[in-house]
């Protein structure tokens, strides 16, 4: 495969990029250097250390990938897509879609869907989930970004890790917050009490949410619109911060802010909102989604 390293990577460790360009683990990459996989520029280069420039040409050789029979096409997954160029995607995903598969979804996820449209994307990332360079939960509708060639990959991992991707959601709280804005600075890591729960943990990863007021109702049930920005990503980041604040997003059966005096098949949250410079081209690129039907009908019962 060749990729052209984007101004992102410029003056990265060639076995970083590699990994990312190849999706394997940073020792598979070092394996590949090492046994005279890669190229740089045309020559080739066996010091996993070496920096790379932007704008560098990069060859690596990948032995043949098993096919995986779970990544199998699927066109009857509807993928509403929003942006395309020749290096990235952008995607509205609608509430109940599981972005790609795992223990318990064989197929019809959002990456069955978006092979079917866009099969090159196969080869981009990491194999069991090919393309995705950051998630949204099963019942979270909203915009995501999706990388068509390696190169793109590479370099939206970085401006995600980097924290220069405008990401910003609506949501729907229990309570009244005691201030306008405010942020949750809190690691996360698994619960120790249910693994397939996120909790703050001391032995978590740092993770930090910002949150603003829009408005707040007290009939027929006391709850909070907020706008979260998130400056770091992590599993279910925003559910689990607003919970440990006491603050619940509505309709999150896992986090506790499911209730009966306000039902919702899912929970409350909707990425609304992506802004980033293009990974390639450097263009600014800004994109909005609605709030989806479901989630205004709720607002719409409200005062």
């Amino acid at each position: 495969m060749r990729e052209v390293v984007p101004r992102a990577l410029d003056g990265q460790r060639l076995d970083r990029v590699v990994a990312l360009v190849a999706g394997v683990s940073r020792s598979e990459a070092a394996a590949l250097v090492a046994d005279g996989a890669v190229r740089v520029g045309g020559r080739l280069v066996t010091a996993r250390a070496h920096r790379l420039a932007a704008g560098d040409d990069l060859d690596v050789d990948l032995p043949d990938r098993p096919p995986a029979t779970a990544l199998a096409p699927d066109p009857t997954v509807a993928v509403p897509v929003v942006h395309e160029d020749d290096h990235l995607l952008v995607v509205d995903k609608p509430p109940g879609l599981v972005v790609h598969p795992g223990a318990g979804q064989d197929g019809g996820t959002l990456v069955n869907g978006l092979l079917a449209r866009y099969p090159e994307i196969r080869t981009v990332g990491q194999a069991d989930r090919p393309g995705i360079v950051h998630r949204l939960d099963r019942g979270t509708s909203g915009l995501m970004l999706v990388a068509r060639t390696g190169a793109a990959y590479e370099a939206l991992v970085a401006v995600l890790g980097a924290r220069e991707v405008d990401r910003r959601y609506r949501a729907l709280v229990w309570g009244t917050l005691a201030s306008p804005t405010g942020l949750v600075d809190a690691p996360i890591g698994r619960s120790a009490r249910d693994r397939t729960r996120m909790a703050v943990t001391v032995g978590g990863k740092p993770a930090r949410t910002r949150y603003e007021v829009v408005r707040t109702y007290h009939e027929p049930v006391e709850v909070t619109e907020l706008q979260c920005r998130l400056e770091t990503g992590r599993t279910h980041q925003i559910r689990v911060h607003l919970a440990s604040i006491g603050h619940r997003v509505v309709g999150d059966a896992r986090y506790g802010g499911q209730r009966q005096s306000l039902p919702m098949s899912r929970p409350f949250l909707h990425a609304e909102h992506l802004a980033l410079d293009h990974p390639v081209t450097g263009e600014p690129l800004v994109f909005t989604s609605p709030l989806p039907d479901d989630l205004a009908a709720v607002l719409a019962t409200l005062r």
